[in-house]
């Protein structure tokens, strides 16, 4: 198989497969992996269609690239770096991506300002910055109020503690990389 380059990535499902997507190197995203990709969405395969996503912390927009390749009805790409932002925008450009935007915001701020509520949202932030666990308890303000799903990754050995109302429904480990989805309940929902 031919390299693809230093700053690409490989789209692996849905309209846009095998499509080239770059990103920016030089700011410090680690996309996710293909092969957490491809178990990310044959988990999500029953919900994806449709469904109204957030990438957030987006970094190379793969996964919200990725739930769109796969017939999602609309993403929001947040990304706090201008550059890896801007690779976000044009790789949406070239894919003649419709129904995404992308915020140029710091993803916790975002959680705090949006109305928006999602069906499905994408958890990939930098390691070891505590920014998974703050991002998950701001999150539920984010979430539809029924069926709503989170995906989360993180490093091995580094299991964030779930805030009240977050179960895992699947997890796994690929290398390195933890991840897992998670529903979560609404109190006084059942």
């Amino acid at each position: 198989m031919a390299s693809r380059g230093e700053g690409k990535l490989r789209v692996i499902g849905g309209q846009w497969r095998s499509r080239l997507v770059e990103f920016d190197p030089a700011s410090g995203v680690r996309p996710t992996p293909d092969r957490v990709r491809q178990t990310l969405f044959d988990w999500l395969a029953p919900r994806i269609e449709g469904a109204r996503c957030l990438d957030l912390f987006a970094g190379s927009g793969a996964l919200g690239i990725e739930a769109l390749s796969r017939g999602a009805g609309s993403c929001c790409f947040v990304e706090e770096g201008h550059r890896q932002a801007n690779a976000i925008r044009n790789a949406l450009l070239l894919l003649h991506a419709q129904h995404a935007e992308v915020v140029e915001l710091d993803a916790i701020y975002y959680l705090d300002q949006t109305w928006h509520r999602y069906d499905l949202v994408f958890l990939d932030p930098p390691y070891g910055k505590g920014l998974l666990e703050r991002a998950l308890a701001e999150l539920p303000r984010a979430l539809k109020p029924q069926g709503s799903h989170v995906y989360l990754e993180w490093p091995e050995g580094k299991q964030p503690e779930l805030p009240a109302g977050y179960s895992l429904v699947r997890e796994k480990q690929a290398g390195q990389v933890c991840f897992a989805l998670a529903t979560y309940q609404h109190p006084g929902k059942s």
